[in-house]
């Protein structure tokens, strides 16, 4: 019975890989701004799934909590808020860029598979995790309640300060406020587009 066990963690361990891998690859090949934000949901979901099969819980559901749940939504409310500019993007790629992030990429890999393999990494106690996020959720909703609180508000009041930004004023249809520097790239911009 433990040999089926041992399979099924290790196919839902390369399942998770590959959600965590692929989605990240086509972020980086993506060239919508929106699509890399939801490729990035699914590899960070892949990366939550990792963390939860190898016993941590608490970052398991840290990663769809804080990074899917928070910094993620965030990203795509700011992109939905925000006016389309247009970004000048090489259409070659050119080998002055790429082959130097090629051996860079090479050396961190090569570091990484050293580290992972003759590193003596120590094993979690098996059932000792759920009492971590015990004590961790206890300390959340009483020692640390203020800082949690505060936090909470502060992201709110980012995303009404933004959303306050580039709202557009119904009667003039543009913008209600600029940044100085922006007034005049604006203009320009408004100029060469006449």
């Amino acid at each position: 019975m433990s040999g089926y066990s041992d399979v099924f963690r290790e196919v839902m361990f390369w399942v998770f890989a590959t959600a965590a891998v692929l989605p990240a690859l086509f972020v980086l090949f993506s060239r919508e701004i929106v699509h890399m934000a939801f490729w990035l949901l699914l590899s960070l979901a892949g990366f939550a799934g990792i963390y939860l099969q190898i016993g941590a819980a608490f970052l398991g559901f840290t990663q769809v909590v804080v990074y899917i749940g928070g910094i993620l939504i965030l990203l795509l409310f700011g992109i939905m808020l925000t006016e389309k500019l247009d970004v000048p993007l090489r259409e070659r790629r050119s080998w002055v860029f790429v082959l130097p992030g090629v051996i860079v990429g090479f050396f961190v890999s090569a570091g990484l598979m050293l580290i992972a393999v003759y590193v003596p990494w120590k094993t979690a106690i098996p059932g000792r995790s759920e009492f971590v996020v015990r004590e961790i959720g206890a300390n959340f909703m009483s020692t640390f309640v203020l800082p949690f609180e505060a936090v909470s508000v502060m992201l709110l009041v980012a995303m009404v300060g933004a959303s306050y930004m580039v709202r557009r004023d119904s009667a003039t249809g543009k913008e209600a406020s600029l940044p100085s520097g922006a007034e005049s790239s604006a203009a320009e911009s408004q100029g060469g587009i006449n």
